[in-house]
């Protein structure tokens, strides 16, 4: 979401963002948010100045890649580690990120949320900037290996017709992509077919499903795309029991799936987890760093690398605060 528009358009004020529960049904009470698991510092990750505002969404490729999205006007950057910081990447013409469009060079992309898979790098969207007053909820795929100074989507999912209509500034703003493997291993629930998750029923999907944030309502959706792009299929419907989420990540390493929130619920995030019934449950509440402020944070990545027994977390602040829209901190080991 763009940060100027923030005080006009949002009107329900989101509390926190908590548990996945299969379907769409009524909303589970959160848990009594605890302090983070990590350390409570956190440092300025970037140069001064660097990105400006309406930074987004952020993903680990690999402990030395970290993907971060602008929404506005629509931008991805590739980073690479500079000492304690991030830094864009010079090679490939990845300088001063590359400028983002629909297939064909079309339009702006009001992306959003970002994910590194191994089918590419993936972008949640709100709508098209240049035609800004239509909500156009959606899904994007990249391929990255060029060296141009733009890249036009490889394939698009517009998800408009699958979710209820919602104003322009309140569609997906997160993404995360969850492994077959992992899914499978916990049997978890196929709301279309009413049984455990099956990949084969889902040809030409590639290898895992896609979970998309709508702020409107909170609710994630997860997908399984035609990697030829267009076909979609629903696979769940999950309540957050919230209004409003900011970014998903899928933490390999524990099969959580972390659920974030900005600066209107006070930067908590949550540990999603498969139950016995083979839908998302929350495991976790937790606060923000007790050494970061209320930040606008709108992006949320976590290194798979353990060293020492931590885990680099990184924050991405819409708002730009203090000329930095990174920060820092560590996420214990488990």
């Amino acid at each position: 979401m763009f940060a100027h528009q923030r005080g006009k358009i949002r009107v329900t004020v989101a509390l926190s963002v908590v548990a996945l529960a299969f379907g769409a049904g009524a909303a589970h009470a959160a848990p009594k948010s605890t302090a983070w698991p990590g350390g409570s510092k956190v440092a300025v990750a970037d140069g001064s100045g660097v990105f400006g505002k309406n930074l987004s969404g952020l993903s680990f490729e690999s402990p030395q890649v970290l993907w971060a999205i602008d929404n506005g006007p629509s931008k991805l950057y590739r980073l690479v580690p500079d000492g304690a910081k991030w830094r864009p990447d010079t090679a490939n013409g990845w300088g001063k990120g590359k400028s983002l469009h629909y297939p064909g060079g079309s339009g702006d992309p009001d992306t959003e949320g970002v994910v590194s898979t191994p089918d590419g790098v993936f972008a949640s969207t709100e709508r098209d900037n240049d035609n800004g007053d239509t909500s156009k909820p959606g899904i994007l795929r990249f391929d990255t290996s060029g060296s141009g100074k733009s890249i036009n989507a490889t394939a698009e999912w517009d998800l408009t017709a699958d979710l209820p209509s919602v104003d322009p500034n309140k569609g997906f703003e997160a993404i995360a992509w969850v492994p077959d493997s992992a899914l499978t291993a916990r049997k978890f629930r196929d709301e279309r077919t009413k049984a455990v998750y099956d990949p084969a029923k889902y040809p030409n999907h590639g290898t895992g499903l896609y979970f998309a944030g709508l702020e409107a309502n909170g609710k994630i959706y997860a997908y399984a795309l035609d990697q030829s792009g267009k076909k979609y299929t629903r696979v769940a419907t999950i309540d957050s029991g919230f209004s409003t989420i900011m970014d998903l990540e899928y933490e390999a390493s524990t099969g959580h799936l972390w659920a974030e929130c900005d600066n209107n619920c006070k930067g908590h995030t949550t540990t999603l987890d498969i139950n016995a019934n083979g839908t998302f449950a929350v495991s976790a509440e937790y606060d923000r760093p007790s050494g970061m402020s209320n930040y606008n944070n709108e992006g949320f990545a976590i290194s798979p690398n353990c060293v020492n027994g931590s885990k680099q977390v990184v924050w991405s602040d819409d708002d730009n605060d203090d000329n930095h829209a990174l920060r820092t901190g560590t996420l214990n080991c488990k």
